[in-house]
């Protein structure tokens, strides 16, 4: 079994430096929110956080360019491919740099570096006999004369009855399809039903790898939801799988008689990774830098990706690095950890082009600053379960935290000193009980944040620094400046020096999440350099002199008005709508009425799922194992049709604590998840936001 580099017994990390990938776009379309929450801004996060604390990191990314996807749409646009990559490849690189991701280089996969990586893997494989040539049945348009590759078919999903599953993977239930599986199969280009016509393509052996990849997958300590993703297709078995492709839009197969084929996008488009990583070495001017990164067993890698993309990133590219490694060759490095986010929603629905439901990030922050979106995002990633984007939430975090809590602080104590200390940084005298509490806040804040960031927990981390904050503005208030400046002068600077400190910490501990406020912060304090270079550790001691003079004022956030997130609301409206059931009652009946002593008999608790299971030989029931406050239980609920195991886990999730135990399939339940339920038997269970905590009361 492989070994677990990351932390040796003393908990110091054996890695020497940290490369960082985020997956590359599809290049047929502008990024949208649910994309930045789903792997972009935490990415940025971490690489930023590594930064201030002064580790060797790199950023990789870029836009991949091959596949079904982009050949649609230039199909459906008139355009050629090339047309359309090049288009959105500048529109998303463009929109990167302005939301502030800092990648140290933003790659493509059209390019000449990428196709010589491409076809090397390709040809390496196949010299080690690796690949598998077979002789398979695809299905054939006759009408439009070709072989419906991948999206270029439509059916119905045999596993899950989704009528919009693609010919490579059914999105609605993540299960990976052979298009001749798919149920009533139409071409997506006239709408014909195709034949079935006999191809010949290139294999790799994925099951081959199955007992490796178990052992590899074993040795991290992943999150959940990324292995209980893992876990079902490691149960299920790994089969081989195409990597050649009838197409002509794509990496040539680099085989005599395969003129025509081009390598499956799933097998190159990882590789984007290494090519763009040998691309910053050419432009760095230094040809082994990529090797430093990719070679090196002091390497540590991180790929952060979005839950669609969990078993390429976690099986079918370590896979694949494997296979080369067999070679004798070089050696690559696998990922260290993939901490893979759920799906973003858009008011309450999911992010829709084609029905025009949600915001792209271009049109986002032509309106908005991009700190707004980055901080509002941070605290409302889907870390482990979907989430949702609210026009009214995004306006009360900027304007009730960003605003009032943030930009208050930082606004009143730099008026004050502007006002009462000609501008310049006040002397700290002897601190009093009051100040070595604000004290003891700012030197645990690095720690506490960094811990939550070093796990993945960028929205904890962000919730704790602002904590910061908001125990900064509780320290102001409480202080009273304004009654001490005359009463005890010394106490009144003592306490305005450690709010100027206070203010510096803040620059530094928000530095990965809002850049551009945490340089204005980081100018208005007159500092040298900048608030991305100054050191994580010294968040936690003083870092401005006594007499240091302070530098021109200016707000940090503006407040949003209602009329402004109101005509967003328009503007972003115009998705379709669900159409409404004719047969549903206008008046449902209403249960006989209970007095309010009757209610109160009933517990209603937040419960946080810790792990879920199917129960054998039943297609409806779940195990669940929940925890209330301190308590572990176990629920079993009848749910299995509307939700999978690894769905749940991480959830809030609304029980009835009190309910008397039953027993179910011979199992007890000791709780009841509350769920709302619509005519047509569609159910949803009730649930809170991450930050109200295991045990709460429902009121």
């Amino acid at each position: 079994m492989m070994k677990n580099l990351t932390k040796e017994p003393s908990g110091k990390s054996r890695f020497s430096r940290t490369l960082v990938t985020a997956a590359l776009p599809y290049a047929n379309g502008p990024i949208h929110l649910g994309h930045l929450a789903g792997a972009y801004l935490p990415a940025d996060i971490y690489v930023r956080y590594l930064r201030l604390k002064g580790e060797d990191v790199i950023f990789i990314c870029g836009s991949d360019e091959h596949g079904v996807a982009v050949t649609i749409t230039a199909e459906k646009e008139g355009l050629t491919p090339q047309q359309i990559v090049d288009r959105y490849h500048v529109m998303n690189k463009e929109s990167f740099e302005k939301f502030g991701m800092s990648f140290d280089n933003y790659s493509r996969t059209t390019l000449p570096v990428h196709h010589q990586t491409g076809q090397e893997f390709f040809l390496e494989l196949y010299k080690q006999n690796v690949l598998i040539e077979k002789s398979e049945k695809q299905l054939y348009c006759e009408k439009d004369r070709m072989f419906l590759a991948d999206r270029y078919v439509e059916g119905i999903c045999p596993v899950c009855g989704n009528t919009e599953a693609r010919g490579d993977q059914c999105e609605r239930c993540g299960t990976w399809l052979e298009q001749t599986q798919l149920i009533d199969p139409k071409c997506k280009l006239c709408g014909t039903t195709p034949v079935v016509k006999e191809t010949k393509h290139w294999y790799f052996p994925l099951g081959k790898f199955q007992i490796e990849l178990e052992q590899y997958v074993d040795s991290k300590k992943w999150k959940e939801n990324v292995r209980a993703y893992i876990d079902s297709w490691l149960k299920e078995g790994l089969e081989d799988r195409a990597i050649t492709r009838d197409l002509h839009w794509g990496i040539p197969v680099p085989l005599q008689g395969y003129e025509n084929k081009v390598i499956y996008v799933w097998f190159e488009a990882v590789l984007g990774y290494i090519s763009s990583t040998k691309e910053l070495s050419q432009k760095r001017g230094d040809q082994n830098l990529w090797k430093k990164y990719w070679q090196d067993e002091g390497t540590r890698y991180i790929a952060f990706i979005g839950k669609d993309n969990i078993v390429f990133h976690t099986l079918i590219f370590p896979a694949i690095l494997m296979s080369w490694n067999k070679g004798g060759k070089s050696r690559y490095i696998l990922p260290d950890a993939v901490p893979a986010n759920e799906f973003l929603n858009f008011e309450g629905r999911k992010f829709s082009k084609s029905r025009g439901w949600g915001i792209d990030l271009k049109d986002f922050i032509d309106v908005f600053p991009p700190d707004t979106l980055r901080y509002a995002l941070a605290l409302n990633l889907p870390e482990s379960r979907d989430s949702d984007f609210y026009w009214k939430d995004f306006q009360a975090r900027v304007n009730n935290e960003l605003a009032d809590t943030l930009g208050n602080f930082v606004n009143r104590t730099l008026q004050f000193v502007q006002r009462y200390y000609d501008g310049k940084v006040p002397m700290a005298g002897t601190p009093g009980d009051l100040d070595r509490w604000a004290l003891d806040q700012m030197k645990d804040a690095p720690a506490k944040v960094g811990a939550l960031f070093d796990e993945f927990r960028f929205r904890d981390g962000v919730v704790e620094a602002m904590s910061l904050a908001r125990a900064a503005n509780k320290y102001f208030n409480d202080s009273e400046p304004w009654k001490t400046r005359k009463e005890n002068p010394g106490l009144c600077s003592t306490s305005i020096n450690i709010c100027v400190q206070l203010t510096r910490s803040l620059a530094i501990l928000l530095s990965p999440v809002i850049p551009n406020a945490a340089e204005e912060i980081w100018k208005m304090l007159k500092l040298d350099g900048t608030a991305a270079g100054a050191g994580w550790n010294t968040a936690e001691s003083f870092g401005l002199e006594a007499g240091r003079e302070i530098g021109e004022l200016k707000i940090l956030f503006n407040k949003i008005e209602d009329s402004t997130i109101e005509e967003q609301i328009k503007n972003t409206a115009s998705g379709e709508e669900p159409a409404a059931k004719t047969d549903v009652p206008s008046v449902v009946p209403i249960k006989p009425i209970i007095s309010i002593d009757d209610f109160r008999k009933i517990d209603l608790r937040v419960a946080k799922v810790v792990s879920c299971e199917k129960v054998p030989k039943s297609e409806k029931l779940l195990r669940i194992e929940v925890q209330i406050g301190g308590e572990i239980r176990q629920v079993v609920a009848g749910i299995s049709k509307h939700y999978k195991p690894e769905e749940l886990v991480g959830a809030n999730v609304i029980v009835v604590a009190n309910l008397a135990p039953a027993k179910l399939m011979g199992l007890e339940s000791n709780g009841m998840l509350l769920a709302a339920s619509s005519e047509d038997g569609t159910l949803s269970l009730l649930t809170t936001r991450s930050d109200i905590g295991s045990g709460s009361f429902v009121r």
